[in-house]
């Protein structure tokens, strides 16, 4: 038996953690007292995004080809 957080967002009850579960596999669903504060506090799979507010895009342009101007630099590549 395996016991997985978990919280109900209003249609289905989603996990906090990853597990492993096949289809039609029986479960134990308990409900708790307490809530998750918000959608928020609810850790998301992907960091997709997250640091896009950091970004500037005066600076796009150079990032083309950054890569290969270091290596070239570093090791004297004309």
């Amino acid at each position: 038996m395996l016991a997985v957080q978990g919280y109900f967002d209003g249609t289905a009850v989603r996990p906090l953690e990853k597990m492993i579960a096949k289809p039609n596999q029986r479960v134990i669903i308990t409900i708790m007292d307490d809530f998750v504060e918000s959608a928020t506090a609810v850790r998301k799979n992907s960091l997709r995004g997250a640091l896009a507010q950091y970004a500037d895009p005066a600076l796009a342009a150079r990032e083309k080809g950054a890569w290969q101007r270091a290596v070239a630099q570093k090791h004297g590549i004309a």
